[in-house]
């Protein structure tokens, strides 16, 4: 069987060109500011494709970098500056955050109204009760991505393996709901699961977000399956020139072949997280301002 490879970069294009289409016709530009404290590398490299994807679709942004150990209190405090600030429609906090922060603290006091990446308890719960304001990113670009190379959800069975905030939870409650892209019947998988070989090669779709370097193999996966691999891991290589490379929680060259289609590390799913996070800064933009989702 051949591997159909289902790559974000040509959808994540897509996207841009929507956004900067809309953008030429808006009053003003959307505005993101993103928070990086610490001098996490993987992080760093997160921010610089964000900044360049506001480039492109002509956002506004700024980017605040904090040393590893500014105390709490002043994170929140520059929190609570861009929230009051008129021209931020859009407030990203870089994760994870350095030791001695509490995450859930930082979190909560962005402004559920600019919290594009949907972290904060009344957009999480919103999403509960299936009526979201911001999907989080990495899980909305996983549909669009889906419904873009024609795979559809409905009625199917899907395993989602990994329950983070970030992208498990948020993503088997999307599956769930009702409507386009959603009505599948879904499994949340994790480090608890007893034989999760037998629970995934089940599933017509499995969804890897667990974080371990190619951990899902043949094994996990039916033949025919959908595979979306979440994953980003930085393993040793000495054959590469850096020393190191890139590669998912799926081990791709173990299920190419097996699989019907595959997101590939890197290009894959990264791409449309960054799409999403500027979607969903339009539509912040969109809401503060009255306007039309078209202008």
């Amino acid at each position: 069987m051949e591997t159909r490879l289902l790559k974000g970069i040509a959808v994540r294009d897509i996207v841009f060109a929507d956004l900067k289409e809309k953008v030429a016709a808006a009053p003003r530009r959307p505005g993101l500011a993103v928070l990086l404290v610490g001098d996490d590398p993987a992080s760093a490299v997160y921010v610089r494709h964000k900044g360049k994807g506001c480039d492109t679709v002509g956002y506004h942004h700024v980017t605040h970098e904090l040393p590893a150990d500014t105390p709490q209190f002043r994170v929140i405090e520059l929190i609570e500056t861009l929230n009051a600030d008129d021209a931020i429609d859009g407030i990203l906090v870089q994760l994870p955050l350095p030791a001695g922060l509490d995450e859930e603290a930082v979190l909560l006091a962005v402004d559920p109204h600019k919290d594009v990446d949907g972290f904060h308890p009344e957009n999480l719960g919103r999403l509960v009760a299936g009526h979201p304001r911001f999907v989080p990113c990495t899980p909305k670009g996983i549909l669009r991505m889906l419904a873009h190379y024609d795979l559809p959800t409905a009625g199917r069975n899907v395993a989602v393996v990994g329950r983070s905030v970030i992208v498990g939870r948020p993503m088997a409650l999307l599956l769930s709901l009702k409507g386009a892209m959603g009505d599948a019947t879904v499994t949340l998988c994790h480090s608890r699961t007893r034989d999760l070989a037998g629970t995934t090669s089940r599933a017509d779709i499995v969804i890897a977000a667990m974080g371990v370097p190619r951990f899902l193999g043949a094994e996990h996966i039916a033949a025919g399956a959908v595979v979306v691999d979440v994953g980003i891991n930085r393993i040793a290589d000495p054959t590469h020139p850096k020393g190191t490379r890139l590669v998912g929680d799926v081990d791709a060259a173990a299920v190419k072949g097996r699989a019907a289609a595959l997101t590939p590390v890197p290009g894959g799913v990264g791409p449309m997280t960054i799409a999403m996070l500027l979607e969903n800064t339009w539509e912040a933009m969109v809401a503060r301002e009255g306007l039309d989702g078209g202008v």
